[in-house]
């Protein structure tokens, strides 16, 4: 049996008993998905967009996102100038790994430069690719794609200014290799994400019960951060600080839906709120997204009401709506307008706005909408969608509460996967509201 194999018969048993790895075990895992991708994924990648040579340039503390995401796991940052040199033989079906540095680059890429005998790292990287005679090298540089344009102005310049004149003409942005680096997850990977999903999950239901809420005296800002101390107590890290916000009868609040920039701070948590998350945590270099929701129950009250039940509903058919126009080579823009189109028809209030989600938390791919621009994003929108790709299922859709004499968000957000056999949610979703606290069982004699 293989090593990555044998990686993942770990992790789906770390997976059943809910284990957080300790920093060694990470650090191993991280570079063999790593060894997996420069091996196995990144030479298909390199064919399917024509390049034969990809050349990385980063210096220490000001790393290109492309780079940053290849660093060893023992590496938190490049090293001086670190040039990092793949080429693609495809008749020969090789790829090499070099690091145009002093030292190897972790286990996966070696060093390819003796100062002794060539003291000018330029020099030496241009001996490379003379050696090897590359027909299209790609550069780190976008327009449109943020984490693809991460060559700054002074290393393209001392690249081009050494680089010899007949290789000038092959010089091309690497924009959709690098974007397919970014986006495309492993079998690995998505073992991994599982895990990450519902520990995800697990925080938040804990979040939003008895045991962090008490109604009446605890506040949104409270539980905010309750959910960073619960994730750095974890050994992890959030990579956007979590927001939560209340919603409940226009008497009490006023009929007012909140704005992505305008949510009330310190609001407290009330019997009859609908109370909304949204969080994320970072573990072994992925991220998730999550927005789930939860009602706090009223003396006597063991469920929550039907007219908030069917509300989230609603919230469920917006995203199977969604998730079901999803289609290889579609873009983001396709599937957006045919989606709002079809909730619309069946009477839904739909906002779509989802993301490309994986290595970043905003990541690289096709973008589904954002949550100011419901006609479509131009360029990133107008990217296809892809097989074995990550996206954060962000979608509200506006209900009227009679009840409440107003107009609530049920607002949702779920990592779901787009492969072979088509979409599934990595770690499902939710279709029931929780409830603060949580109802009990009572069992008779």
């Amino acid at each position: 049996m293989t090593r990555i194999l044998l990686l993942l018969v770990f992790i789906s048993f770390q997976l059943q008993a809910q284990q957080i790895l300790p920093e060694k075990q990470r650090a191993e895992v991280v570079d063999q998905i790593l060894k997996d991708r420069f091996n196995n994924l990144l030479p298909k990648l390199m064919d399917d967009t024509g390049f034969d040579m990809w050349i990385l340039i980063s210096r220490e503390y000001n790393e290109d996102p492309i780079l940053k995401t290849m660093l060893p796991a023992t590496w938190l940052n490049a090293r001086r100038r670190t040039i990092l040199v793949f080429y693609r033989d495809k008749e020969k079906n090789t790829i090499e790994k070099l690091a145009v540095a002093r030292y190897n680059f972790g286990e996966n890429i070696v060093s390819a430069w003796n100062k002794d005998k060539e003291p000018n790292q330029w020099k030496a990287l241009m001996q490379i690719i003379e050696d090897r005679k590359p027909k299209a090298i790609g550069l780190n540089y976008s327009d449109s794609f943020n984490i693809c344009d991460g060559l700054v102005k002074t290393d393209y310049d001392a690249f081009m200014s050494y680089l010899p004149k007949q290789f000038k003409a092959n010089v091309k942005s690497a924009e959709q290799l690098a974007i397919g680096w970014i986006e495309t997850r492993t079998k690995t990977e998505m073992v991994i994400y599982n895990q990450l999903v519902d520990i995800t999950h697990n925080i938040i239901a804990e979040a939003f019960s008895e045991k962090v809420i008490t109604a009446g005296i605890t506040t949104t800002t409270d539980v905010e951060w309750w959910m960073r101390d619960k994730v750095t107590d974890l050994g992890l890290e959030t990579w956007f600080h979590p927001t939560v916000d209340v919603q409940r009868t226009a008497e009490v609040l006023g009929n007012h839906l909140y704005a992505f920039s305008d949510r009330p701070e310190n609001m407290v948590i009330l019997p009859g709120d609908l109370v909304h998350c949204d969080f994320g945590i970072t573990y072994l270099r992925l991220n998730t997204d999550c927005q789930e929701l939860a009602y706090v129950l009223k003396p006597n009250e063991t469920k929550p009401p039907k007219f908030l039940v069917d509300a989230l509903k609603d919230g469920n058919r917006v995203q199977d709506i969604f998730t079901s126009n999803f289609e290889t080579g579609k873009t983001g823009n396709e599937v957006l307008a045919e989606s709002l189109s079809e909730s619309k028809a069946e009477g839904l209030r739909p906002s779509i706005y989802t993301h490309p989600l994986g290595t970043y938390g905003h990541s690289s791919g096709t973008t589904l909408g954002m949550w100011d621009s419901q006609g479509g994003v131009p360029i990133t929108g107008d990217y296809p969608l892809h097989v074995n790709t990550v996206y954060a299922i962000e979608l509200n859709t506006t209900v009227t509460i009679p009840e409440w004499k107003r107009d609530i968000r049920i607002m949702l957000e779920e990592a779901g996967f787009w492969g072979e056999d088509g979409f599934k949610y990595v770690n499902g979703r939710q279709t029931k509201l929780l409830t603060i606290p949580r109802v009990k069982e009572h069992q008779g004699n």
